[in-house]
């Protein structure tokens, strides 16, 4: 594929899927300095992420305790 081919097919990409900026640097920690704005919106994201596997995690504890207690305590 050369160059040409290589830039029109990024660019179809990105109209296809309506990315803005790398998915990488506002995804994760970088070593580079991303904008204020988007050091905030990776920070809210963390937040929410965290929030959401802790309450994934206590409803699987919630089901597995509801489910031993159902079936007798081990027997």
């Amino acid at each position: 594929m050369c160059s040409e081919e290589y830039e029109a097919a990024v660019a179809a990409f990105i109209r296809r899927n309506g990315i803005t900026r790398c998915p990488t640097a506002c995804a994760l920690p970088t070593q580079a300095a991303p904008a204020a704005a988007d050091q905030a919106a990776l920070q809210r994201y963390a937040v929410l992420r965290s929030q959401s596997r802790r309450q994934q995690v206590a409803g699987r504890d919630r089901s597995f305790w509801a489910a031993k207690v159902l079936a007798g305590h081990g027997e």
